[in-house]
């Protein structure tokens, strides 16, 4: 690796942490998650998201234009997707009885299925597609001897999965301070955010 591909693998990695790490429905989905069921869970989840991050990175750095233009096109539909999708896991999650255990979630199909569920409701997500098709499109233009695109990519997808790591560590550490009856409280309250954010979702397209 080159000086050239170190500054852009690095100048991805930042981005990466930068738009994963605000507190939106795949953050609070990831941090319920992690708190419900275990580390496992929760890091599955995040690594979903990274992984969408990771494929509209793709989309911005090797500057796919007829893929730009569709997504940009199919904003509306990916916003009424999306908003259905979120608030059926917020109706799952309201009624999802509280672990009485803190055992945590290791069963590999549940976790993929966790990870495939975030990164169908990244790529869903109308802010994720405007900010890296932005942001990796201005990062990769101007430069006379331009690194490979496949930095960019692998720098957001880092940046990404140190983040959700960080994170999803940080509360799976004070999981068992948590009883039941508040994890149960934290479940309905996470619901009700994760509604909230699909309904807002859904007012926007107005």
């Amino acid at each position: 690796m080159d000086f050239a591909s170190l500054t852009l693998f690095l100048q991805a990695a930042i981005i990466g942490v930068l738009i994963a790490a605000p507190v939106g429905p795949i953050g609070l989905l990831t941090m319920q998650r992690t708190l419900e069921r275990g580390l496992a869970a929760g890091l599955a989840t995040g690594l979903g998201a990274a992984a969408a991050d990771a494929v509209y990175g793709a989309i911005g750095a090797f500057s796919v234009r007829w893929l730009i233009d569709l997504l940009a096109s199919a904003k509306t539909p990916l916003a009424l997707g999306g908003g259905a999708l979120l608030l059926v896991l917020a109706w799952r999650t309201w009624h999802a009885p509280a672990a009485h255990t803190a055992a945590p979630a290791r069963d590999a199909r549940g976790l993929l299925g966790l990870a495939a569920g975030t990164f169908a409701l990244t790529l869903a997500n109308p802010a994720t597609i405007v900010s890296f098709i932005a942001v990796f499109g201005s990062l990769g233009g101007g430069q006379q001897a331009m690194p490979s695109p496949l930095w960019m990519v692998a720098g957001v997808l880092a940046g990404s999965a140190a983040w959700w790591l960080l994170l999803t560590g940080a509360i799976a550490y004070q999981r068992r301070r948590f009883t039941p009856t508040w994890r149960q409280r934290i479940n309905q309250a996470s619901a009700l955010l994760l509604g909230g954010f699909a309904l807002w979702q859904w007012v926007q397209l107005v």
